[in-house]
């Protein structure tokens, strides 16, 4: 039997929040606790698992929050409490993790409508008490549902795609005019003799995305690579001189 899972967000202001924190200190926690894997997908609905570890010498309290959420054309979550139409079961919610401690979370999810897709976020935190700042972790599982049938290229409009030469960046945005979900595999950019790549990232239903990618020769790119799982994207670079 499927239940909703109900829970009080944090603000979104408590992710990974270390006020007066040095970097040091900080970068050290941040990378004491794992999530893995990061990102799933499946088609329609999923019956998975992920592992949470804790790698410090401290116990530390993890509480679940799933999250649905939007992007921005920049790339920005934007996120809100888990949507009615999405179903998830958690085989746990909160538990502690002892020093040099993994954990796996069961669960299964489905959604009303496909495509979907949701964040589950582990917060962690120091069951410690101790005089001095509060350090709360906050780590992301995201799932994504995708439609039966892929998404075919036909459905992706590019339009833009530039060499900004004075701020020396790639400029691209493209659009997923479809109602269905597909992720990009990865970028790439290329010129005489370079290459660079970065890496993937989601375009949501009829919802755009904007690029800009640092680009240091000398020599300006010739063309940007869009990789699909299905297909690739090959556009022309001109040169944008203002």
């Amino acid at each position: 039997m499927q239940r909703h899972l109900k829970f009080k967000p944090l603000p979104f202001s408590a992710l990974c929040i270390a006020l007066f924190l040095s970097s040091t200190f900080f970068s050290f926690w941040a990378s004491a606790q794992t999530v893995s894997p990061v990102i799933v997908e499946a088609t329609g609905k999923i019956s998975g698992k992920f592992e949470l570890t804790n790698d410090t010498l401290t116990p530390m309290a993890v509480v679940l929050e799933p999250k649905s959420f939007d992007l921005s054309p920049d790339g920005t979550g934007l996120f809100r409490p888990l949507d009615a139409g999405i179903h998830l079961e958690l085989s746990n919610t909160s538990f502690i993790l002892q020093p040099k401690e993994s954990y796996y979370v069961f669960y299964k999810a489905s959604a009303d409508t496909i495509p979907a897709w949701f964040t589950v976020y582990a917060v962690f935190e120091s069951i410690q008490k101790s005089p001095g700042l509060k350090v709360r972790i906050m780590l992301p599982h995201t799932v994504y549902l995708y439609q039966k049938k892929p998404l075919g290229r036909d459905a992706i409009q590019v339009t833009q795609a530039v060499y900004d030469k004075q701020r020396d960046k790639i400029v691209c945005d493209l659009k997923n005019t479809s109602q269905s979900l597909i992720r990009t595999q990865s970028v790439s950019a290329t010129g005489k003799r370079e290459l660079i790549t970065s890496g993937g990232f989601p375009l949501l239903p009829n919802s755009p995305r904007h690029l800009e990618i640092d680009w240091k020769q000398k020599a300006p790119p010739d063309y940007v690579l869009l990789y699909f799982p299905h297909f690739d994207l090959k556009e022309p670079l001109s040169v944008q001189n203002k």
